[in-house]
């Protein structure tokens, strides 16, 4: 899958879920019960130690192209290189590191660097940035996409962190491409109940779908 269909499935479903399993098994537990809500984007985080093999092991299971595997919290450029290699489709990070967008665009992999400001978001965009991704999302909630919007219309952005079903809509409807969804996600996953993973990303999925209506 190239560059434009990885782009273009992540931004059509509207929603990706940021995971930090603990365990390969766990995190293969969350992909499936994503996947069948019908999420398209997976975001592995390196927060966890072994995300690679994480990584390796999810684009193995999923080499269909049910569900697309990332890596998230990518912090330099090694790190987004073995990502890659392991199989990740896109790249995520909470900051923006141009050697990291570089090594991206190298090898043909959308990157989504973290911004705050607007200056941030230019630079991130002037750097070859595909998404740009506003974090922590909590800070300012979804009327910043839109303060955005007015100067930089032509941003993509995604915000991460303090997205909930209560504000989804509302992010999207503010301009948001797309919403990085974590705890509020995943977090049956805790107690094993990742039937309810399955029952909240499709409520996501719907919330996506009908604030985009509404616009």
């Amino acid at each position: 899958m190239n560059k434009i269909e990885i782009l273009t499935r992540l931004t059509e479903c509207g929603v990706v879920a940021v995971v930090r399993a603990e365990t390969i098994e766990e995190a293969v537990k969350i992909a499936d019960a994503c996947a069948e809500a019908g999420i398209a984007g997976l975001e592995i985080t390196y927060t966890v130690p072994g995300a690679t093999e994480v990584i390796r092991e999810l684009a193995k299971k999923y080499s269909d192209g049910k569900i697309l595997v990332g890596a998230g919290t990518v912090l330099d450029p090694e790190t987004a290189r073995d990502a890659i290699l392991a199989g990740a489709t896109f790249v995520v990070s909470p900051c923006l590191n141009t050697e990291v967008v570089k090594i991206c665009n190298t090898y043909q992999v959308p990157v989504m660097p973290g911004c705050m400001t607007v200056k941030e978001v230019v630079e991130a965009m002037n750097a070859g940035a595909d998404v740009c991704k506003i974090f922590p999302g909590e800070l300012f909630g979804p009327q910043i996409i839109k303060a955005f919007k007015g100067p930089l219309p032509q941003a993509v952005l995604m915000p991460t962190g303090g997205v909930s079903l209560e504000n989804c809509g509302q992010w999207i409807k503010a301009g948001a491409v797309a919403v990085g969804v974590g705890g509020s996600l995943t977090a049956g996953a805790k107690t094993g109940d990742y039937a309810s993973i399955t029952s909240i990303g499709k409520q996501f999925v719907q919330k996506v779908k009908e604030a985009r209506e509404a616009k």
